[in-house]
Order: C-alpha cells, then sequence, then structure tokens
C-alpha cells in the first residue's frame, strides 16, 4: 500500500511529524495497527538499520529515525488492544558491573525495538545475577551485555556461567560487544555470539532467536 510505503519513507528520514501524520491518515483508513507497525514503521527501521550497518547514514540519522518512529508507535499502542504485534523475542540488554558506559548498548536498545524485538534495557553497572534473573522473569531468550572497558570485560563470563549454573544454557543465549570486545574474546568466554556494531548486533540476535 502507497501510504505505508510513505510512512516508512518519512521513518528512514528521520521526519517525526510526517511520520504521525501519515500514521493517522493509516489510523483514520482503518488500517490494522499490526499492519501500520510492521509495514510502515518496522519496515522502515529495517532500512535505516541496514543504512546504519553499511556506513550510508551515521548514529545522529538512527537516533532522528528512533524519534519518528516513536512519534508513530505513540498514536498505535492504544489500538493495540485486541490486535497485539508479535515480538520477534524478548531481550535483556544492560552493560556490565563496573561499567557507566551506555551510548553503544543504547543504540542497540534502539534498533532491536525498531526491528520488533521487546527490550528490557537494564542500563549501566548491572549486577551478573541481575540479568539472570530479569531474563527468566521476563520470559527472555537472549541476554546483551556491553562492556567499554577493559577491566570490566570478564564480568562478562560471570553472566554466562551463571546461566551455565542454572541449566539455562539451552534456554537464554548471551551476546556479547562494546569496543574493546573481539569474537576471539567472545569464543574464550563462552559467549553465544558477539556483535560488533548495533547492526550487526540485531542481525545476531535474530539468528541466536531463530536458533532457539
Amino acid at each position: 500500500m502507497e501510504l505505508l510505503k510513505d510512512l516508512a519513507l518519512a521513518l528512514e528520514r528521520g521526519d517525526d511529524e510526517r511520520v504521525a501524520d501519515l500514521t493517522r491518515a493509516a489510523i483514520d483508513m482503518a488500517i490494522s495497527p499490526h499492519t501500520i507497525v510492521n509495514d510502515g514503521l518496522v519496515a522502515g527501521m529495517n532500512v535505516v538499520g541496514e543504512q546504519f550497518r553499511i556506513h550510508e547514514i551515521f548514529l545522529p540519522d538512527v537516533l532522528l529515525a528512533a524519534r519518528a518512529m516513536n512519534a508513530g508507535l505513540d498514536l498505535v499502542k492504544p489500538l493495540l488492544v485486541g490486535d497485539a504485534v508479535p515480538s520477534l523475542g524478548t531481550v535483556v540488554l544492560g552493560s556490565v558491573k563496573g561499567d557507566m558506559h551506555d551510548i553503544g548498548k543504547n543504540l542497540v536498545g534502539i534498533m532491536l525495538k525498531g526491528a520488533g524485538f521487546d527490550v528490557v534495557d537494564l542500563g549501566n553497572d548491572v549486577d551478573p545475577i541481575a540479568f539472570v534473573d530479569v531474563a527468566v522473569a521476563k520470559g527472555a531468550r537472549v541476554i546483551g551485555l556491553s562492556a567499554l572497558i577493559t577491566t570490566t570485560m570478564p564480568v562478562m563470563k560471570e553472566v554466562i556461567d551463571i546461566v551455565a549454573e542454572r541449566g539455562l544454557k539451552d534456554a537464554i543465549r548471551v551476546i556479547v560487544g562494546g569496543a574493546p570486545v573481539s569474537r576471539a574474546f567472545a569464543e574464550q568466554i563462552g559467549a553465544d555470539d558477539y556483535g560488533y556494531d548495533a547492526a550487526n548486533a540485531v542481525e545476531r540476535v535474530r539468528a541466536l532467536m531463530a536458533s532457539s
């Protein structure tokens, strides 16, 4: 439908006013909230994620697109009762204990939400046990761990060890990332996957969800 294509394009451009206007128009046309979200808002955000991955756009562009997506979601959310949009799964996200950095982690959260995942963002300086406790409580299938300083990287293994100790390795997958983190380190500590940037993290979370 042309209107939904226009909605996706407006989101790609980060035009929050246009996204709001087109979302209202779609609602007035009695298009289902499910369709508005998936074929308009999420479709546009998927393009933004791919453009960011190949460096056609940069962080400010992603943040504008996220703001535009929220402008549309705010209008659709009240209509979702009885027409709930199925989630791709729940991800628990946070920067590990001792690490106060969260810009990269926040970007991953934005892009995961844009891709259709439910995200439980625990913030920064998160205790290892909290990641696992919340994942179990929320039925999350993936835990995403971020570290921006090398001294906090070992905490990632603590989370992975707790998952294993509780017999949850088949139910909960752990993905790690952050500037000092590498695939070799991820393999060394027994992580299920590694994301080298926000767009790649979304791809890898999709793959983990599909394999779990």
